[in-house]
C-alpha cells in the first residue's frame, strides 16, 4: 500500500547527501585511480528514486493511491492503517535494504574494475 515510501525517503536522503558533498567538493581529495563517492551515491539514488516511482505508479494503478486527501486508502480506515504500518515496516525497509546491498556489491565491483592494472584491463 505503502511500501515505496521507504526507498523514497532513503532516495531523499540519498539525493541531500550527495549534494552537499558536491557543493563541499570533497571529491578533489580523492585519486584518480578511484570513483568518486558523489557518483556512487548518485547510483543509489538513482536505483532508490526509479524503484520508488515504478511502485508508486503501480500502487496508484491498483487504486490505491489517491488525487486527494488520505493521499493513502489505507488511511481512511483504521484496520487498514495498521496493516499499511505493517507493510511499510516489512515490506518497504526490506526493499530498501535489499537495493542498498545490491548498490554495495556494484560499487565493490566497479572499484575493483578500476583499480585492475592496465594490462589486464586492454584485454576487455
Amino acid at each position: 500500500m505503502a511500501c515505496f515510501t521507504v526507498p523514497a525517503g532513503e532516495a531523499i536522503v540519498t539525493t541531500i547527501v550527495k549534494k552537499t558533498m558536491e557543493k563541499k567538493g570533497v571529491e578533489k581529495k580523492e585519486s584518480s585511480s578511484t570513483i568518486p563517492m558523489s557518483r556512487k551515491l548518485k547510483w543509489l539514488s538513482n536505483l532508490l528514486w526509479g524503484g520508488s516511482v515504478l511502485l508508486a505508479f503501480e500502487h496508484v494503478w491498483h487504486g490505491e493511491v489517491q488525487p486527494f486527501f488520505p493521499f493513502l486508502t489505507a488511511m481512511s480506515n483504521p484496520e487498514d492503517t495498521a496493516e499499511m504500518l505493517h507493510e511499510i515496516a516489512t515490506v518497504g525497509v526490506s526493499m530498501a535494504v535489499l537495493v542498498t546491498v545490491v548498490w554495495i556489491g556494484i560499487c565493490v565491483t566497479a572499484d575493483m574494475i578500476v583499480r585492475r592494472p592496465l594490462s589486464d584491463k586492454a584485454t576487455l
